[in-house]
C-alpha cells in the first residue's frame, strides 16, 4: 500500500490514543483493528503507521519535557483532591533524585490495612534507571492494596530514611505493627532510625531461593537444602531451632560457612517461629509487592518516560480499587455454603468475606487429616498433641492448650496468630471439646464483610488526559451512539428509522458547515475555553524585503502609484541627460542608441 493512500482516521486515532493510557502495545492494538475490519487487506493503513502514531503525536515528550509532566501531573492530582500527596527531592541541577507520592484513597485504606506493609524495590520502569518502591497492604478479601508508590535514584541508607519518614508523614505518623522487605542492609537500617517500634522481618523466600547458589560448591548440596528447609519451617520453639541449626551445621561441615553465619545472626527477622507470634496478615514475603510490579512490567519498558510509569500506577490503582469492589459486591449478594454441618463454620460464613471464609474452609478440610489425644488437664485448663498426617509415613506433632473457662485456645503452629485464621489442629481439638462457638476474639474484624470502611467511598485518583475539544465531542458523540446503534439494530424498522435520520443529519450539517466555510464571530457574551481553544493563527504570509509600519487604503495605494510612475519619469530622463553627456561626439553606435532610447522612455511613460 502506498504511504500516500494510507491515513488514521478520527476513530481509529482515538483508539490508539485510549489503548496507549490503557497501556496496551502496539502490536496488540493493530491486531484489534485487523479483526475488526476482517483481515489486513482491508485496512487502509499498516501497523508502523500505529508506531508512528504513539510515537510522534501520544508519545511526543522529550527526556527534557518529562521530568516537567511528571512535576504536572502531581500538581494536577493536588488540584482535584488537595489530601493528594507528594514530595520531590532534587540534585543541584534540579534532576528528580527522589520522589514519593500516594492519593487520598491509599492514606484511607491505611487505617485498616496499614498494620502489615511490603515494601518492594524494583528496576527497569523507566528510561533514566529510577528504582521503583511500593507500599502494599492487605485488604480484607486478602487483596493487594497501594499504599504510596516511590522512584529513587540510588538504595543508600539516607534515601531509604528520607522516604520512609515522607510515607509516615502521610499516614500521621502512625507506623505499622510489622514491616516485610527483602534482605536489604540500607532498608533495615533505615527502619530502624525510621520506625524503632515497628517489627520487620526479611522475605523468606529471597533467603531460601538462594540457598542453591550459595552452598552448591558443597558435596551434597540437595541434601543440605532440604534439611535446611526442614530446619527453618519445622521447628515449632526457638530452643528447637537452635538446636536443628546447630546440627544441620555439624552434620553437613557447614559450621565456617559465612553465608548461613551471618543469616544466623539475623535469625530474628526472618526465621518464622521467631516472627509468627506477631500478626503479619498472611504475609511472609514480599511476593505480594512484586505482583504488583509484575503488573507494571506488562505495560513499562526501561526506556518508558515518567510520565508513562505513573499513568500505569495510575491504572493499578483503578484496577485494585475495581477488584476490591467486585469482591465487596460478590460477599455481599452471594453466599459460600458451608462444607461441613459445624456451627463454629457457621459463625465463620457469617462474618467473613468469600476469600478469607475459603481459607477457614481449608482448614476445617484438613481437620480431617489430625489424630487429636489428650496430655494432660486440670482445672478446666487442658493439653492435647495434635498429630497430622503430612504424607502417608510422615506425622507433625503440635500441641495445643485450650482453657474452658477462659474459651481461649492456642497451638503451636501459630496460625492464628500470625494470619488471623484458627488453624485445623485447633478446630480439632474444639470438636474433640464439643464446642459450639468460638469466642468473639477469633473472628477479626479485619477479614469481616461487615464493616463499613470510609476508603470505600473515595475514589482512587485518576489523571484525566488532556484531550483536543475534538477528541472531546469525538468521544461524547460515539458514547451517545453507541446506544441509539444497540437500540436501532433490534430490528429493521427501527435500522431504518436510524439510516434516514442519519442522512437527513448529513445534509443539515454539511449545509452548515458550508455556510460557516466563510467568516464567523465570537464575542465576549459565548466565548468559552473551548471556543478560545479552536482559534487558529491566521496564514504566515512571506514578504519581500521589510515590512511596511501601516497597511493603507485603497486610496493611499492609488496616491502612491502615481506618485512613484511620475518620480519614475523624472528619474528616467535625469539617466537619459546623464548617459548623453558621457557619449563621445565621434561615437555614432552610441549616438544611436541614445537617440532610440531617449525616444522610448516617453512612449513608454506616456
Amino acid at each position: 500500500m502506498l504511504k500516500q493512500h494510507r491515513e488514521l482516521s478520527m476513530s481509529i486515532r482515538r483508539i490508539i490514543e485510549n489503548n496507549e493510557e490503557a497501556g496496551i502495545r502496539s502490536s496488540k492494538t493493530y491486531q484489534s483493528f485487523v479483526a475488526a475490519a476482517g483481515g489486513y487487506r482491508e485496512l487502509n493503513f499498516i501497523e508502523k503507521d500505529v508506531r508512528n502514531y504513539i510515537t510522534r503525536e501520544v508519545r511526543n515528550i522529550s527526556e527534557q519535557e518529562d521530568a516537567k509532566e511528571f512535576g504536572k501531573y502531581l500538581l494536577r492530582m493536588k488540584e482535584k483532591n488537595q489530601n493528594f500527596f507528594f514530595e520531590l527531592e532534587l540534585e543541584e541541577d534540579q534532576s528528580i533524585k527522589l520522589a514519593f507520592w500516594a492519593d487520598t484513597r491509599s492514606r484511607a485504606a491505611f487505617e485498616y490495612f496499614g498494620d502489615v506493609i511490603s515494601f518492594d524495590t524494583t528496576y527497569n520502569t523507566n528510561r533514566y534507571n529510577l528504582v521503583c518502591g511500593s507500599f502494599v497492604g492487605v485488604n480484607h478479601q486478602g487483596q493487594l492494596t497501594l499504599l504510596g508508590c516511590s522512584l529513587m535514584k540510588n538504595e543508600e541508607i539516607e534515601s531509604f530514611k528520607w522516604l520512609f519518614q515522607c510515607w509516615l508523614r502521610f499516614m500521621g505518623g502512625n507506623a505499622p505493627k510489622g514491616f516485610l522487605t527483602d534482605q536489604c542492609a540500607s532498608m533495615k537500617r533505615a527502619l530502624e532510625a525510621c520506625m524503632p517500634t515497628t517489627i520487620h522481618r526479611w522475605c523468606i523466600w529471597h533467603i531460601m531461593k538462594k540457598i542453591p547458589s550459595k552452598l552448591n560448591g558443597y558435596k551434597g548440596h540437595e541434601d543440605i537444602e532440604q534439611e535446611m528447609s526442614q530446619v527453618v519451617w519445622n521447628s515449632h520453639n526457638k530452643d528447637l531451632f537452635d538446636r536443628n541449626w546447630n546440627d544441620f551445621l555439624l552434620n553437613f561441615g557447614l559450621v565456617d560457612n559465612k553465608w548461613l553465619s551471618d543469616l544466623y545472626e539475623d535469625h530474628h527477622i526472618w526465621v518464622p517461629i521467631y516472627l509468627d507470634h506477631h500478626f503479619w496478615a498472611g504475609m511472609r514475603s514480599t511476593q505480594r509487592s512484586e505482583i504488583m510490579h509484575s503488573f507494571f512490567n506488562k505495560f513499562i519498558t526501561q526506556n518508558s518516560l515518567l510520565i508513562q510509569f505513573v499513568k500505569q500506577y495510575d491504572n493499578c490503582l483503578g484496577s485494585r480499587e475495581q477488584a476490591e469492589r467486585e469482591s465487596d459486591a460478590a460477599n455481599f449478594y452471594t453466599v459460600i455454603p458451608c462444607a461441613t454441618k459445624s456451627s463454629i463454620e457457621a459463625q465463620f460464613q457469617d462474618v467473613y468475606t468469600h476469600q478469607k471464609f475459603r481459607e477457614v474452609q481449608a482448614q476445617f478440610r484438613g481437620k480431617a487429616n489430625c489424630i487429636t489425644r489428650l496430655t494432660n488437664s486440670a482445672l478446666g485448663y487442658s493439653v492435647y498433641e495434635v498429630r497430622e498426617q503430612v504424607s502417608s509415613s510422615i506425622f507433625n506433632k503440635f500441641v495445643v492448650t485450650y482453657d474452658s473457662v477462659a474459651a481461649e485456645i492456642k497451638c503451636q503452629c501459630l496460625l492464628f496468630e500470625s494470619r488471623g485464621i484458627l488453624c485445623r489442629h485447633a478446630l480439632s481439638v474444639l470438636s474433640f471439646e464439643q464446642v459450639s462457638q468460638v469466642s468473639p476474639r477469633y473472628i477479626l474484624e479485619r477479614w469481616s464483610k461487615k464493616v463499613k470502611r470510609r476508603h470505600t467511598h473515595i475514589k482512587s485518583s485518576h489523571d484525566e488526559p488532556l484531550m483536543e475539544p475534538r477528541s472531546k465531542r469525538f468521544d461524547q458523540l460515539v458514547f451517545r451512539l453507541q446506544n441509539i446503534c444497540e437500540f436501532a439494530s433490534e430490528s429493521e424498522e427501527l435500522t431504518t428509522i436510524l439510516h434516514r435520520a442519519y442522512d437527513n443529519a448529513m445534509v443539515e450539517m454539511e449545509s452548515l458547515k458550508a455556510k460557516r466555510n466563510g467568516t464567523s464571530s465570537l464575542s465576549y457574551e459565548d466565548a468559552n475555553l473551548e471556543s478560545v481553544n479552536e482559534l487558529q493563527s491566521p496564514p504566515r504570509i512571506r514578504t519581500r524585503g521589510r515590512p511596511k509600519n501601516r497597511l493603507g487604503s485603497k486610496l493611499d495605494k492609488q496616491i502612491a502609484n502615481a506618485t512613484k510612475k511620475k518620480k519614475m519619469k523624472v528619474l528616467s530622463e535625469i539617466n537619459l541627460f546623464d548617459a548623453a553627456s558621457v557619449v563621445h561626439p565621434n561615437s555614432s553606435q552610441y549616438q544611436g542608441h541614445v537617440m532610440n532610447y531617449q525616444f522610448r522612455v516617453p512612449a513608454a511613460g506616456g
